[in-house]
């Protein structure tokens, strides 16, 4: 038979160190993230209509861009454990999706600082907005059920579940603007923004990519240790009740 792979199997499993490129990937991702932005701020002209507001693009949408790249991850590894059934695809998951309720959460708050000014008011019920909230909060309920349930295998697959579905609110959140009148502004890109902001969006875009994936293998690896640190207790205190049999 096969080597099992699901929770019951972490007893089996190694005490998982980070390695040290995950630190120098930490440290070239914010080195990368703080010269990306002095570029981007350096480079570029004021915004003839916004002056320097604008700018906060080069966070803004680099943080909805790799939250839907976070939550595509939750879909496709959520996928691969109702498959495999394997309890460290399920970590995987888990951490991308905190990983894009973060970015998520950034990039509301910032899309906010930029319509006070810009529209005169802190929020509306502009399509995009709406449908960004509500992917923030299917998310957030994602998180708050692997709080709830305490059985890791039906925690594993309830949670699996539930990150293929709310997926699907991803491509509404970004096909709003074109589906609803909105006044949010067209998707943000290379081929919709003045030339003369390319380079820094580009630039920010990579070193958010690298700061999400630095904190996606931190968190999954304090995952890893606190399942085997779970399991381990577990195995010993089912060992001590048979001693004393």
């Amino acid at each position: 038979m096969g080597r099992s792979t699901g929770y019951a199997a972490a007893t089996a499993e190694r005490v998982p160190r980070q390695g040290r490129g995950v630190t120098v990937l930490g440290w070239i991702a914010f080195l990368g993230l703080a010269g990306a932005q002095v570029v981007a701020f350096n480079l570029s002209a004021p915004d003839r209509d916004m002056g320097h507001l604008q700018k906060i693009m080069y966070v803004h949408v680099p943080a909805a861009w790799i939250a839907f790249l976070s939550f595509f991850f939750v879909f496709v590894v959520s996928s691969i454990y109702l498959w495999r059934r394997d309890w460290r695809h399920d970590l995987l998951a888990a951490a991308a999706a905190e990983v894009g309720v973060v970015l998520t959460a950034l990039t509301l708050a910032l899309g906010m600082i930029w319509a006070r000014p810009t529209w005169g008011v802190w929020w509306t019920w502009d399509p995009r907005l709406t449908t960004t909230a509500i992917m923030l909060v299917i998310y957030a309920g994602y998180m708050a059920l692997r709080g709830f349930v305490e059985d890791p295998e039906r925690r594993g697959v309830w949670s699996a579940a539930v990150g293929i579905l709310a997926f699907l609110n991803v491509p509404v959140v970004y096909m709003s603007v074109r589906w609803w009148r909105s006044i949010h502004q067209v998707q943000s890109s290379p081929s919709t923004i003045d030339p003369e902001y390319v380079l820094g969006l580009r630039l920010n875009a990579v070193a958010f990519l690298l700061v999400a994936l630095y904190f996606l293998l931190r968190r999954y690896h304090a995952a890893r240790l606190e399942v085997l640190a779970a399991a381990r207790l577990e195995e010993d205190a089912l060992t001590g009740e048979e001693a004393h049999v």
